[in-house]
């Protein structure tokens, strides 16, 4: 295949991936070189536009050397490196991930906004989870509909945190955080205020269109209604860091 453009002082390094000999720029991370060449790769806190977090740890992948598995969201390409992307051990892997995300909160689909148009629900039905094998945990979290606009359901929160990040770093309005640790730990507006009495969310909206998942939704919407766009976010990520 062709070689990749290149940028001044940027090396270009081959690799293997599968069963595919790979040429890619030493700058890109393997989950960019894999959807560049469709290779699937699963993943839920990763959004191309955004900055790199590793939480979600679907995107890992085996390298041949390596015991541990690695996130292809932050790991760089390297000269020679054979990468596996679907093993039997990755796909046990992701299929316990995402029943652990299930069993966390209340992802029932057929009563959610967004059933048919979430990517949590994609990646289930994508790795066979077709069953729980965990307790749930069945615990109630709260649901902030004071916003005249959009409504934030903390149950179906996955805490990917791409609403911190695209408020953050596209929108620059830094209106989400995230608050507590471990199951307690859930996404905030204005150091924990009611969304609604927010003084520094300007209302765009780009947080509900990255939400994966029905945590974050349009006022008024329902089951199966919510479909989302994120096309706008590379083209004003590149805008943004061409300024």
């Amino acid at each position: 295949m062709p070689l990749p453009a290149t940028q001044p002082n940027v090396r270009v390094v081959t690799l293997k991936i599968d069963d595919l000999d790979l040429s890619a720029r030493e700058d890109e991370t393997l989950i960019e070189v894999c959807r560049e060449n469709k290779i699937p790769i699963p993943s839920l806190c990763h959004l191309d536009g955004l900055s790199v977090w590793g939480g979600c740890r679907l995107c890992v992948v085996e390298l041949e050397g390596q015991n541990r598995l690695l996130a292809a969201c932050s790991t760089r390409v390297a000269e020679g490196m054979r990468v596996h992307t679907n093993t039997e051990r990755l796909q046990r892997y992701r299929r316990t991930l995402i029943e652990l995300l299930f069993a966390e909160r209340n992802h029932i689909c057929s009563v959610c906004v967004s059933n048919g148009h979430c990517e949590l629900q994609w990646l289930a039905q994508k790795c066979g989870v077709d069953h729980v094998r965990v307790p749930y945990r069945q615990q109630p979290y709260p649901v902030d509909s004071s916003h005249e606009m959009f409504r934030l359901d903390h149950n179906r929160c996955v805490l990917c945190t791409r609403c911190v990040r695209v408020c953050d770093e596209i929108e620059g309005a830094h209106t989400w955080d995230v608050m507590g640790r471990g199951s307690d730990c859930r996404v905030i507006t204005d150091l924990a205020r009611p969304w609604g009495e927010s003084d520094t969310c300007t209302s765009c909206g780009k947080c509900v269109q990255v939400c994966p998942t029905g945590a974050l939704v349009k006022q008024g919407t329902s089951v199966g209604e919510m479909v989302k766009d994120q096309h706008f976010l590379p083209i004003l990520a590149r805008r943004r860091h061409a300024r």
